[in-house]
């Protein structure tokens, strides 16, 4: 067609890719992509229509970060392999870059239904909630496992799922149901962790789908007994079945300065 045979002047032709003309003379200036013809009286510089599939090329990577001397290098050599080898590279970039923001939006959509539920609770509330099943990573502990020697445990185990930090996961305690119906309210057992991305299963704890007793407690006092207690009132007065273990979790830790003013939300599987 004549019309592509035709040569564009550098605005003609970054028009047509909408991309500024500065970029055009930059790319001209590295070595990564020269127009056609460079007018010998006025130094304008012209395209032909026929690059417009190489500079797209260029565009596409430059879009997944591929760096200029990457693309310099392969566009010296390019070939079928080539492009296959480094678009694929990408492609996997790409999927951990979509994963860590589908976790982060999980992560961010989990802390925005804990501030809806600080805006909106009854600390002397019991209700059932229904709760899907959960994988969770785990850490063993006892009563006398310091706080400190619990959080260098917790930090290890979001390295070894390769977390970008601590806040990428919920994380709370789990204590037995038979401990608590013995009376036993601090004898902890796990600390947990809950991945906001699949992970391999082998070796987690599994919290069972199904309905839980949830309830809320300040942290400080007897305060976690008082609300034990009512909990086992409850389910006796409504024919449940407490089962496995009860998982705490502090719901504002993101919102006060003092672990005084923390709020634990416990829940329990029902039989």
């Amino acid at each position: 067609m004549e019309r592509k045979n035709k040569l564009l002047t550098i605005g003609q032709f970054a028009a047509l890719h909408g991309i500024n003309k500065k970029t055009l003379m930059w790319y001209d200036e590295v070595g990564l992509f020269h127009p056609v013809l460079v007018h010998p009286d006025n130094g304008y510089r012209y395209y032909s229509y026929y690059q417009s599939s190489i500079l797209e090329t260029i565009l596409l990577l430059r879009e997944l970060n591929v760096s200029i001397d990457e693309i310099r290098t392969f566009m010296e050599n390019r070939s079928a392999a080539g492009m296959e080898q480094l678009l694929q590279e990408k492609i996997e970039d790409l999927d951990q870059t979509m994963a860590h923001l589908k976790a982060v939006r999980k992560t961010l959509s989990y802390h925005c239904q804990n501030m809806q539920t600080l805006q909106n609770m009854d600390l002397g509330k019991i209700e059932i909630a229904e709760k899907k099943e959960r994988h969770l990573v785990t850490v063993e502990i006892n009563p006398n496992t310091s706080f400190d020697k619990q959080v260098e445990m917790i930090t290890a185990e979001t390295k070894k799922y390769q977390l970008r930090r601590l806040h990428d996961a919920s994380y709370g305690t789990m204590i037995a149901v038979d401990c608590l119906l013995q009376g036993r309210f601090e004898d902890y057992s796990k600390l947990f962790i809950e991945i906001p991305f699949p992970v391999r299963k082998d070796g987690l704890h599994l919290a069972p789908a199904g309905k839980y007793v949830r309830a809320f407690y300040q942290d400080f006092g007897e305060n976690a007994v008082h609300c034990y207690r009512k909990i086992f009132a409850y389910v006796r007065e409504h024919g449940f079945t407490l089962s496995g273990y009860s998982y705490e979790i502090i719901i504002n830790e993101n919102v006060i300065e003092r672990m005084e003013d923390a709020l634990v939300q416990v829940e329990i599987p029902l039989l």
